[in-house]
């Protein structure tokens, strides 16, 4: 695996240290590769909002966030923290995470294109237990809001990390990134 003329293994980054190619964190910022491998969960006290259109779908001063080298955090909204949990409707498919289990897709009623807008763990692993019962949601396809930031999606369109102006990185999901 190659960036530029330097080979990199990739998987030596585990949030104790950072690659050369890694952007200096400001005061202000959190380094992407100072996430821990295997991810962490912790609970956070930003104002977290989802929205599609006017329709407020979230709101929550108690998310959980999980952090995981190279990428931007993921925010877990609790079902009592849904504000309109009638607007969403599971959809078809799933996905295995090797940290926290299967997930399961949702989208929005009132949307007639079905397409994913969040997902969640019914039966999350015993490390990720915390989040049974919670939401995260692609900022690609709803707004996200932490403490009043619209949030840039993550790019790639697999990923659902949540880019705020308070992270450095390089992430996963820009062009050349594939093996990180």
């Amino acid at each position: 695996m190659s960036r530029g003329n330097e080979d990199v293994n990739m998987w030596q980054y585990n949030g104790s240290k950072r690659p050369p190619f890694a952007d200096t964190p400001r005061p202000d910022q959190e380094s992407v590769w100072d996430f821990p491998r295997p991810p962490a969960l912790e609970r956070t006290d930003r104002h977290v909002e989802v929205r599609s259109g006017d329709t407020v779908i979230a709101r929550t001063d108690r998310a959980w966030r999980v952090l995981e080298t190279a990428s931007p955090p993921t925010y877990y909204v609790a079902e009592a923290d849904l504000v309109e949990p009638q607007a969403l409707v599971p959809v078809a498919g799933s996905s295995f995470c090797e940290w926290k289990g299967t997930a399961r897709y949702w989208a929005l009623r009132h949307r007639a294109d079905e397409q994913t807008v969040g997902w969640s763990y019914a039966s999350p692993n015993r490390r990720f237990a915390p989040l049974e019962g919670c939401f995260s949601f692609y900022p690609a396809h709803v707004a996200c809001f932490v403490d009043g930031e619209r949030v840039q999606p993550q790019p790639g369109g697999f990923y659902g990390g949540w880019v705020t102006r308070d992270l450095a990185g390089p992430w996963k999901g820009e062009p050349g990134t594939g093996h990180w």
